[in-house]
């Protein structure tokens, strides 16, 4: 059954949440990134803490314990100054070693402590301090440190990158499930209305109209077949607008309730649907038979409101398009194998073009003859048997009649 086109406000409300699953995909990336940016700092600064708290042990634990600067731990230079000025250092020291002016500055009673030198050889960090009446420089290359944090660097901004990333394409498809309801929503919210306002407009202005002949009459103080026929005419409006209301209901009820089902006697919803229709059957001259199942095994499961809604649109249908002397009847059956319980409502009425037995299955369609608008109930007859894992099929031909059959599976299928 082809899928009917989006209408502009289906379309409307479709990119509506495209923007919203989008703004919310962006939102959630932004979080995240915010989040690991906030990880990814603190990270940094655990590590350049804990990197020059372990160089400062370094240089404090040589400079206390090595004897000498010929064979100092590797990543490290040491330089002594002697009183008479002299400077011995460790050999491969890096130009621009030792630091002269820390030198200088512990020399002439200045504070022993830590400092950076940066040079073309790289950056390095010096602890100058006093070992009698010689001057101590240790001197520890910052260029492994530097390295490891440009690693860390570029790892964090990886993994920020692929985080992102992720965070975003996974906000969007959570984003999408969250909204995809909301859509199947406003679409029936849409459609409902749209249902309403096509269904309820001429039922309106028929009883709308026959209220203002009453009411003339009445103040003419007419009475008699034309009041009478007003008022039948009244009775039978109303009936038909609280079906119509009823159905309109029942289509937005039944995606929602899907669970509810039970064992229902589907030849007792027949029955219950051909007696109040006995009446109406008489009136208009046409016989109304029921045939039962003859193994009298008839139960289906699903929910007896809504296939009794199918039966009813089923006969009322088969009675709007038969003629005074025509005959509908509504015969049950078992068949096939897994069982499966047939319903068929037949009427030898208007019948309809072939060509028309899917069309008339959608709302508000028109026939391709006659133009005929065949409404919702057929629609939704469809939507409950489908809904209840059954089909539903129509056979017609012009002034031959008309057949509608459904099939649901059996209770003990």
């Amino acid at each position: 059954m082809r899928t009917p086109a989006a209408t502009p406000g289906e379309a409307a409300d479709r990119a509506m949440l495209a923007r919203a699953r989008l703004v919310l995909g962006l939102q959630a990336a932004a979080a995240i990134t915010i989040s690991l940016l906030l990880v990814g700092s603190l990270a940094l600064f655990v590590v350049r803490r804990g990197q020059s708290s372990q160089i400062e042990n370094v240089l404090r634990h040589t400079a206390a314990t090595e004897e000498d600067v010929i064979d100092p731990p590797p990543g490290v230079w040491l330089f002594d100054q002697a009183p008479d000025g002299s400077v011995t250092g460790s050999p491969g020291a890096p130009d621009g070693l030792p630091d002269h002016a820390a030198i200088a500055q512990v020399r002439a009673g200045g504070t022993a402590g830590t400092n950076d030198l940066d040079t073309e050889d790289g950056d390095f960090r010096v602890l100058t301090e006093r070992r009698g009446d010689h001057v101590v420089q240790v001197v520890a290359n910052l260029g492994n440190q530097h390295a490891e944090q440009r690693r860390l660097l570029a790892a964090l901004g990886l993994s920020e990158l692929a985080g992102l990333g992720i965070a975003f394409v996974f906000a969007v498809v959570l984003a999408r499930r969250a909204t995809a309801p909301l859509v199947d929503a406003l679409s029936r919210q849409r459609r409902f209305v749209a249902d309403a306002g096509h269904e309820l407009r001429t039922p309106l202005t028929q009883l709308h109209l026959r209220a203002q002949l009453l009411h003339a009459d009445l103040r003419a103080g007419t009475t008699g077949p034309s009041v009478t026929d007003d008022v039948e005419q009244l009775v039978v409006g109303t009936r038909r607008l609280g079906e119509l209301v009823e159905d309109l209901l029942m289509s937005t009820q039944l995606p929602n309730r899907p669970g509810e089902t039970a064992p229902v006697d589907l030849a007792a919803v027949a029955a219950g649907v051909v007696a109040e229709h006995a009446n109406r059957a008489r009136e208009q001259g046409v016989e109304l038979t029921l045939v039962p199942d003859a193994a009298g095994a008839s139960t289906v499961r699903g929910r007896a409101v809504a296939l009794r809604r199918v039966v009813t649109a089923l006969v009322d249908n088969a009675l709007s398009h038969t003629p005074a002397g025509g005959h509908v009847t509504v015969e049950l059956a078992s068949i096939g194998s897994p069982r499966r319980v047939s319903l068929v409502v037949r009427d030898d009425g208007l019948g309809f073009d072939p060509a028309d037995a899917e069309r008339l299955f959608a709302r508000f369609a028109r026939g391709h003859g006659d133009h005929r608008r065949f409404g919702l109930g057929l629609a939704l007859a469809r939507e409950v048997v489908t809904g209840h894992g059954g089909t539903i099929e129509a056979w017609g031909r012009p002034g031959e009649g008309a057949a509608f059959t459904v099939v649901l599976p059996a209770a003990s299928a």
